[in-house]
């Protein structure tokens, strides 16, 4: 299929790097490119998010606030360091 292109001046330069370093021409550059964009997309918009088990924390002590277990475990992370 012939079809004609406005492509960006970054995306020409891109493609043109791409040709000298693969010896490819245009055509066989521009499928290549093509290609591997529609399968990342296709990969992408196929893949389900992951859903792992749930835990409960079940009854936390007092003065710790689930909301903030990261900041939590820095604080003990940086304990360890510490002289």
């Amino acid at each position: 299929m012939r079809t004609t292109l406005t492509i960006d001046d970054d995306i020409a330069q891109s493609v043109e790097n791409l040709r000298n370093r693969k010896n490819l021409s245009l055509r066989d550059a521009i499928n290549q490119l093509l290609r591997a964009g529609l399968q990342a997309v296709e990969k992408r918009s196929s893949s389900r998010p992951y859903h792992g088990p749930v835990f409960s924390l079940g009854e936390l002590k007092p003065g710790i606030d689930p909301n903030r277990m990261n900041q939590l475990a820095d604080e003990l992370e940086a304990e360890q360091y510490i002289p």
